[in-house]
């Protein structure tokens, strides 16, 4: 699970800096600025390359994960981005990323555990 782990721990990075720049947010500051919004958009970006990378047999090990909502999400940012709707960005960062942060998380304490043998 070596590679799975280095696109897990991008897409918890990801959210940990997402987080951070909620920070002090609510969703009108989040609509007015344009460094938050792009900052935010790209590490959305980002979680949804590295799902994307993830090989299919892991992401079917793991349907919990709405691995093809993250997918998408990451098409549509990068293909269509003049269409992006802010208000869904807002939601996804404040609702979905902590719980995709913590089910990361949860991947990656299996995984530690699974080599330590604990």
């Amino acid at each position: 699970m070596r590679r799975e782990h280095l696109y897990l721990q991008d897409i918890l990075e990801a959210c940990n800096a997402i987080q951070g720049f909620l920070a002090g947010m609510d969703a009108t500051k989040f609509s007015a600025s344009e460094l938050h919004k792009a900052a935010i958009l790209q590490k959305l970006t980002v979680i949804g390359e590295a799902s994307a990378r993830l090989s299919q047999a892991f992401r079917e090990s793991y349907p919990q994960i709405e691995w093809r909502d993250i997918i998408a999400f990451r098409n549509i940012a990068v293909h269509t981005y003049f269409s992006v709707q802010w208000d869904i960005v807002w939601a996804t960062a404040t609702d979905d990323i902590p719980v995709l942060r913590r089910q990361i998380m949860e991947l990656l304490d299996m995984e530690n555990q699974e080599q330590t043998g604990e």
